[in-house]
């Protein structure tokens, strides 16, 4: 009954209470400003006063960005003056600006810049998520671009002027990244109707433009604030469930961005607590910051920070960002694969007519807990296929990064069906005597990546991991039948709680291996730069097999072969890994 009860008892209007206070009171929710110190010190007094007590506000160093307005001009065939930003941690012009040839490169992929020589000039693009803004810098200052200027998505007629911000670093830099991840060009973002002008100039013959960028970039401190609500008298004791959404924002009310998602995270507190008795394992709450200006600086300093404890106890990772934006009408949740058939069933039960939608999770948010090898999820309303073509891809509506991002953007009517699947979702993660993780789905998705590149893959032996990823999917066929026969057990009144702590520490060390496996180049212990294409990828330290593949022999074919293979024996002993923590469990279990 204890579900249903939650389910129930989680209030659209308390969380539209609380998203007023903010937009109300503390606009602009700066990293590094005075609003963004007000904000911690918000999250944590509604937190404290839910009742959980153990909350804390941490304070960091961070580097980073409190950009202005930019003047921009179309010099030839016309001159008109553009209202523009610049975008956090862009690079500051010289006084006298910067001007050049606007060369349009569409969405600014790798393969946009395919034929085009940018050498020299300044690049127009899409604000599209494919790939990033900070992945669109780092292409574009790599091809020799010497400025970006980024239009905003949204309808053809959208005049919203956009923030954002191009810091490829994820989180705070160290010494060897700080020379050659931050940003290298300056970036500007304009209105939608501006760019499609710009780009119609361009069709018809050369542009010449100029802008100039104001923006402060450097250190300040920071605050986070982290919530525990403990699992007392738990046979997993210490071992938690994450949600955590960021807390910073952009200049305006930021209502969806992320007010919204803050007061859920503090509605969800205050029922839990009301059920901690109930719980087998805790909650911890991260109000992150340093999301927009740092790229994920306060949730990668509290990864860093507390390695130990999160390898140990975290089991899995709800992150809350935008929820219930005004016109989604279909549930989308991303997430690793190893969760998908646990969320959908609850998805299915609290939204039966709604459609439903899956794909797997990419490192982007405060997806900060991919090396540790948390699995994650992240699931709200989202625009159907229709609407999203209509307005150049805008998934998180016209107005988001910009000014207009108010509280009418918010759909309250929408929201109290987000916090029913989110109250249930997380019932079941901080209850179920056995996790409800499936392995089988995630040796499937390695099958089928290394078989699209096996033939490329070809001269560093990719059969072999092959092979080994088909043996991992016979332990996982048999691992989940076991978990399954548990859960049974207990369903029945006869659980083994031995063989559930078995279960549950085998799942936990399986996810530390697959998790950064199917969603890292860098591996475990860094940070790839934000939006990496080679993580559109399932497995994308192998995202250079297929380029591999085309080289002519020679030293730079050699170099990326020593790199490949490499590459290739990470994912090989991870596998093997994988099904040694089976086998062992397995055993174990008889």
């Amino acid at each position: 009954m204890s579900k249903q009860q939650v389910v129930a008892e989680v209030s659209a209007k308390n969380v539209r209470a609380h998203a007023e206070r903010i937009v109300k009171d503390i606009p602009h929710r700066a990293a590094g400003s005075e609003n963004g110190r007000r904000m911690a010190e918000y999250s944590r007094d509604a937190m404290l006063a839910a009742g959980v007590s153990d909350t804390v506000m941490h304070e960091l160093p961070a580097i980073v960005s409190f950009p202005e307005h930019a003047e921009f001009r179309a010099l030839s065939p016309t001159q008109i003056a553009i209202q523009a930003n610049t975008l956090g941690h862009s690079l500051e012009t010289m006084p006298e600006g910067l001007s050049g040839e606007l060369i349009y490169v569409g969405a600014g992929a790798i393969a946009d810049f395919e034929g085009r020589d940018v050498r020299g000039k300044i690049i127009l693009t899409e604000l599209s998520y494919s790939p990033a803004r900070h992945e669109k810098q780092r292409i574009a200052g790599l091809r020799g671009a010497i400025g970006a200027v980024m239009m905003n998505w949204g309808p053809p007629d959208n005049e919203a002027v956009p923030f954002g911000s191009v810091k490829p670093v994820w989180g705070n830099p160290t010494p060897e990244n700080f020379k050659d991840e931050m940003p290298t060009i300056p970036c500007i973002g304009i209105a939608r109707v501006a760019g499609l002008k710009l780009k119609e100039m361009c069709a018809a013959g050369p542009v010449r433009v100029w802008f100039r960028t104001h923006v402060e970039n450097g250190w300040r401190p920071v605050q986070i604030t982290v919530a525990e609500l403990p699992a007392p008298d738990s046979p997993e004791r210490g071992d938690f469930i994450m949600v955590g959404g960021h807390q910073d924002s952009w200049p305006g009310e930021a209502a969806t961005d992320n007010a919204a998602g803050n007061s859920c995270m503090i509605e969800l507190a205050r029922v839990f607590k009301k059920h901690e008795k109930k719980l087998r394992r805790g909650l911890l709450f991260g109000f992150w910051t340093g999301h927009e200006t740092g790229t994920m600086a306060g949730s990668a300093w509290f990864a860093d920070k507390y390695w130990d404890k999160l390898r140990d106890h975290a089991c899995a990772y709800l992150q809350i960002d935008q929820p219930s934006c005004l016109g989604t009408t279909i549930w989308h949740t991303t997430s690793n694969v190893e969760l998908k058939k646990f969320h959908q069933r609850e998805e299915k039960q609290i939204l039966p007519k709604h459609q439903i939608s899956w794909k797997r999770v990419a490192k982007s948010g405060d997806a900060s807990f991919i090396g540790v090898g948390v699995p994650m999820m992240q699931g709200e309303g989202a625009f159907t296929e229709a609407e999203l073509k209509a307005t150049a891809l805008a998934t998180r509506g016209w107005w988001h990064h910009s000014i207009e991002c108010t509280m009418d953007k918010v759909d309250w009517d929408w929201m109290q069906p987000h916090m029913r699947v989110y109250a249930a979702w997380l019932w079941e993660l901080c209850t179920a005597p056995v996790l409800p993780f499936n392995y089988v789905p995630v040796a499937e998705q390695v099958i089928a990546r290394l078989q699209e590149l096996e033939k490329a893959g070809a001269s560093v032996a990719l059969d072999g991991v092959l092979a080994t990823a088909r043996a991992l999917a016979a332990a996982a066929q048999k691992f989940d039948a076991a978990a399954d026969a548990v859960r049974a057990g207990f369903e029945a009144g006869k659980g083994s709680e031995q063989k559930a702590l078995l279960l549950n520490r085998a799942m936990k060390r399986v996810s530390r291996l697959v998790v950064p496996l199917m969603s890292s180049a860098i591996g475990k212990y860094g940070h790839d730069v934000y939006g990496y294409t080679p993580q559109t990828t399932m497995i994308p330290a192998l995202y250079d097999i297929a380029r591999l593949s085309k080289m002519p022999e020679g030293e730079e074919r050699w170099m990326l072969q020593t790199k490949v293979v490499r590459d290739r024996n990470r994912v090989a002993d991870t596998l093997s890994d994988a099904i040694g923590i089976i086998d062992d469990a397995l055993a174990r279990l008889v």
